[in-house]
Formats: C-alpha cells, structure tokens, sequence
C-alpha cells in the first residue's frame, strides 16, 4: 500500500542511516557516533529529540515509511507527529488514513485534500475515534462522504477550529448543525459549494454555537437566505471573511445585518447577487464611520487595519456610482486602481467613474502638472 505511494523504503533508510554513522566526526571503533555520551549504532538509539528533527525536516511519504523501520520509530511518530498531508496519495489513501490514524493520537492538523475522490466514512470515524486533539482539518472533494463523518467528527473532535469540507455535496444540513453543537472553537469553516448543508437552518446552528467564528466560505450555496446570514451576522460578531459569492437570495437585509452586527468584518463577496442595491452598500459605508470615526485622521498607514479591506460586487448591476463612491471614500483599503484590485466590480459598467483615494489622489496630481507651453 505505501509502496504505491512513495518509492522510499526502510531499506533506502538504513543505507541512510549507515552513511551517516560512516561520516559522523566522532565514530567510535565499533562504527557508531558518540551523541552525549551514547554510541549510536542504531535507528533504536537515536534519541527522541533528534527523531523528531529528523522527521521534522522529510517528507509525508518518507515519515510513513519510517513509521515502519522499527517500533522507536512508530512510537515517535506516535508521540511527536502534529501535522500532517496525505493529499499527495493518489491512490489508496482510504485504506493509508484507516491503518495510520489508530497510532497518530497527537494529530492537530490532517490534510486530505483529494484530486479524485478515495475518502470513504469509515476513514473518518478512525479519526474521530483516535484523534482527539484534532484542530485543523482539510476534507474537501470528498465527494463519497456523508452524514456519518460529520456525525463522528462532532462526537471525536470538539476542539476542531478550521474545517474545510468543500465540494462535499452529500452532507445534510442537519448534520453541519449537529457538528456545530459539538464544534464550539470553530474560527474557519469552508463550505464552498456544499449545496445540501449550507442552508438557513445550517446558518442558524453556526450563529447560536459557534461565536468564536471569524471566516465562513459559502460560496455557490443557492440555498442561503436572509433568515441564515442575519442569524450569522448576529451569532458571530468577530466574523472577518465572507464569501456569499453565487448565493443569488440574498437581498439588502443580510449585508444590513452584516454592517451592524460584525464591526471587524474585512472581507465580503457578493460576486452575483443581484439583489443588492445601494441600500446594502451604504449601510456598509455608515458602519465604517460608526465603528471607526477616526478614519479620516488615519491616512498615515493605519487605515488599512481598519473597515472592509476586500469587497467583490462584480456582476450586482443594480448599484449605482454615488453608492459605490461612498464605500470607497469611508474604507481607504479598497482599491480599484491597476495592481491593487481589492474592490473588484467586474460586470458593472455603469461603475466605471467609480475611483478608489489613491486613484483619486494620483488623478489629481496629475492634472495639477503644468504643462509646457505649445
């Protein structure tokens, strides 16, 4: 099984080993180097601390081809191991996770990232089940997953604070809710494109749990509403990033909800959501001087820590100039001059005098040139 994944073997490994007890400076007659008064002569020997180096500085396949060269180093990889990626498994990785996951206890970041779906329940319930201290856990295009995994992962892994499960379609939005009963810590929660479980109802769970929330991607999730992003905006007031991209039902009342609710939101895609009017972006406007009513006096560096940082409205035709004009004037961080596109309105040609300060700033200098007499 791991021999498909990597060409590296234990035997590659001992060769290693045996290479640089021959170089080590102070080799000892039977071949060995001195480390603090121990003679290494074999993998066994190494000490803990220099192990874990060592695994430190190679890569994932030749980590888990070295959990198997001897029990020192199982136990190592056992005890020390925090991070970890399989997402370079292009085969077998259901089969990998089910007989790694018993020994990895001390895991706090998985990467399963697939190009092709392998995942299956019964790898993640291996994880809920042994690895508890789990923080960090990347499942997207784990298309042949389902309720189940959410269902274990709510019970194994409650101190989880980024998930990332895009383009994962199969899961309800009844089990997103239950896992986020469970899923208190949540900070970053990805659930781009997952059509079925990020629904009003999923929303509400997220807004009533988890209040520690700061980025939520719900891009492409049609079935999102009012209802679910006001009690998002309300729930989770240390929200920084949204991403409500492709989620056509929306209308002023959630970015009114979002401008009231979250003061340290930075980041805002509305890419396509047509039912946005100047309303909406206005409303974003006043809570920037609400919130910051220093912003005019900040133009030495730091208004850039502060208000939207990011906003895309590309395609929301219905917007006007003056509306527009005002956001950028009350958020100095969005940019729509060339190299700077952090306000990206793409399919808005009635936006085009729409000017950024610098823009602004440069078109004036500019113009106060004189020009040589002809």
């Amino acid at each position: 099984m791991v021999g498909e994944a990597t060409n590296l073997s234990s035997e590659d490994l001992n060769l290693c080993f045996e290479k640089m007890m021959m170089a080590g400076a102070g080799a000892d007659r039977a071949g060995g180097v001195k480390m603090d008064g121990v003679v290494i002569t074999e993998w066994k020997d190494i000490p803990m601390e220099l192990l874990l180096r060592i695994l430190s500085l190679v890569d994932e396949p030749t980590v888990i081809v070295a959990s198997g060269v001897c029990s020192g180093w199982r136990d190592a990889i056992c005890l020390g191991l925090t991070h970890l990626s399989l997402s370079w498994c292009k085969n077998n990785m259901n089969n990998l996770v089910l007989s790694l996951a018993p020994k990895l206890t001390k895991l706090q970041t998985l990467v399963l990232r697939q190009d092709k779906p392998q995942l299956e329940d019964n790898a993640v319930e291996a994880i809920a089940n042994s690895c508890h201290d789990l923080q960090d856990l990347d499942l997207s295009k784990s298309f042949k997953l389902s309720d189940r995994s959410l269902y274990a992962l709510a019970h194994g892994c409650p101190n989880l604070t980024r998930l990332n499960i895009s383009g994962c379609t199969s899961f309800s939005d009844h089990a997103l809710a239950y896992l986020c009963g469970f899923c208190r810590k949540l900070k970053i929660l990805n659930l781009c494109g997952c059509v079925k479980a990020a629904t009003d109802y999923a929303l509400q769970a997220i807004g009533r749990n988890c209040n520690q929330l700061q980025s939520l991607n719900l891009g492409w999730c049609e079935d999102v509403g009012d209802v679910g992003v006001m009690n998002l905006a309300y729930g989770c007031p240390d929200l920084r990033s949204l991403d409500l991209c492709g989620c056509v039902c929306i209308t002023d009342d959630s970015v009114i909800a979002l401008a009231n609710g979250c003061p340290h939101l930075r980041s805002l895609g509305l890419y396509y959501c047509r039912n946005i009017t100047d309303r909406a972006i206005y409303s974003l406007a006043q809570s920037g001087v609400k919130n910051k009513p220093g912003i005019w006096e900040s133009m030495k560096g730091r208004y850039d820590e502060e208000g939207l940082q990011s906003l895309n409205i590309s395609q929301c035709t219905a917007l006007t100039p003056p509306a527009v004009q005002a956001l950028c004037d009350t958020f100095p961080a969005l940019h729509t001059c060339s190299g700077r596109h952090s306000l990206v309105m793409s399919g808005c040609l009635n936006l085009t005098s729409v000017h950024c300060v610098c823009a602004g700033q440069s078109h004036r200098t500019a113009s106060s040139i004189p020009h040589p007499a002809h």
